[in-house]
């Protein structure tokens, strides 16, 4: 076991320079698709697993039953109990998570050479034999209800929750994945067993790896881990069209601090012109204190600590948004400042030492993020699920390199919709009136 877990120790210095990366594409006589990355340095792998579908496949009235049942997946399995599953990850020095998100169940997993076997025959019970016990249920739904509650005195959670309700309506993506109180209280171990073969399915799956694994190593595991899962989980819901009108949805809150969420429709990750509006973005509110949010928002008149904003494409929509906090009377001026951002930005693009900020920022840290076995495996699944090819890690710099002051023009009239803006405020704010109710 010490010879275990210095090899954990080591871990975390573990993997290839971003230069000596080489994807092989990997499929399985079973008919599964892989990437990998070998490297055999360290005697570890870690491997990801992707299920697209995730909280949008909830069926409907019981919503926050796949985030529920993700929540159980390590709670018991085969004949084991909780316990017992967590003294089996613990005794092989493997590592297990799991997480729902609205697009996807996430499973992640690391483990060592001398274990691989042992330990993918325990992620496999996890994942194909859950038990799904009333006592485990029971644990759980009592932390998933913890957290609901937590979230109604949470400023973030509610503006979060009261911006998609906008957005969305009764599309999944309108509601929180946990669900609500009432939900979750009413859901049954039939409601979790249906979310489960919903949405651990061979149909839906995405896969990557990086270690200590060869690719032949690597299909059979994969066979073996996955060929048991149902063929097909449930169908994805439809596509939705984001439509906002600028304007203010104030919500009363009693604090002395305002939280805004603001946003409106976003870009789709396989445009063609989204690493310019990605780059756009850098500039406005992604780049940290060298954002224009930042220094006209916080550095200039002192209204925040921080914003900042971000494009978000999902499988079913695209939004283009932001958060700000700023005292109940200085809010308004926070959010008009924004306002006279956007669109500035929308009319008048960047500056060429903007431009060249945002690419030196952007190309240099990009090889920071291949730090390691399971940050390279992370990588490898999120380009999978947004449709890139193994060649995207060699030639992302160059594209970034590509966008001229002209795309950035063009895309920013094209992306940002200052007439489209719309804030959700969640506080005491002095000087804003509501102009439309949250649906």
């Amino acid at each position: 076991m010490t010879r275990i877990l210095s090899l954990l120790a080591a871990m975390v210095l573990a993997g290839p320079a971003l230069a000596a990366i080489e994807i092989e594409e990997v499929e399985t006589p079973g008919g599964f698709n892989a990437w990998l990355v070998e490297e055999p340095s360290i005697p570890f792998t870690a491997l990801e697993l992707r299920f697209t579908g995730g909280a949008a496949l909830d069926a409907e009235g019981k919503r926050g039953a796949t985030n529920l049942m993700v929540g159980l997946l390590e709670e018991g399995a085969g004949d084991m109990d909780a316990r017992g599953f967590a003294e089996a990850t613990e005794e092989l020095a493997a590592s297990f998570s799991y997480e729902a998100s609205q697009d996807t169940v996430s499973v992640s997993a690391k483990f060592l050479t001398e274990t691989r076997d042992d330990s993918v025959a325990l992620l496999r019970e996890s994942l194909v034999n859950p038990t799904f016990s009333e006592t485990a249920i029971e644990r759980v739904r009592k932390q998933v209800l913890s957290g609901l509650r937590s979230d109604r005195t949470d400023p973030d959670a509610i503006a979060s929750e009261a911006f998609d309700r906008t957005v969305f309506g009764d599309h999944p993506y309108g509601s929180p994945k946990k669900g609500t109180i009432e939900s979750v209280e009413a859901m049954t171990r039939d409601d979790i067993l249906a979310a489960w073969r919903a949405a651990i399915a061979q149909d839906r799956v995405v896969i990557s790896a990086a270690g200590d694994i060869s690719a032949e190593e690597l299909a059979s595991l994969i066979d073996e881990l996955l060929g048991d899962l149902p063929e097909e989980g449930a169908p994805k819901p439809e596509d939705i069209d984001v439509g906002t009108a600028a304007g203010n949805t104030v919500i009363p809150f009693d604090t002395p601090q305002s939280v805004a969420i603001f946003g409106h429709e976003g870009i789709e990750r396989d445009d063609e012109d989204f690493f310019a509006a990605y780059v756009m973005n850098t500039i406005l509110g992604g780049g940290g204190f060298e954002a224009r949010l930042m220094e006209e928002v916080r550095e200039k008149r002192g209204l925040t600590y921080g914003i900042y904003s971000y494009l978000m494409p999902m499988d079913h929509a695209e939004l283009y948004l932001g958060r700000v906090a700023s005292a109940n009377d200085r809010i308004a001026e926070a959010i008009s400042v924004i306002r006279d951002e956007w669109r500035k930005l929308a009319e008048n693009g960047v500056t060429e030492a903007e431009l060249e900020q945002a690419k030196t920022y952007l190309t240099g840290a990009y090889p920071l993020r291949f730090d390691g076995n399971g940050p390279i495996a992370r990588i490898l699944v999120g380009m999978q699920m947004d449709g890139l090819t193994p060649e995207y890690i060699e030639t992302r710099n160059d594209r970034i390199e590509a966008v001229t002051l002209e795309d950035i023009q063009r895309v920013a009239a094209r992306v940002l919709k200052p007439d489209a803006l719309r804030f959700v405020v969640v506080g005491q704010p002095e000087g804003l009136e509501t102009d439309a109710p949250v649906q």
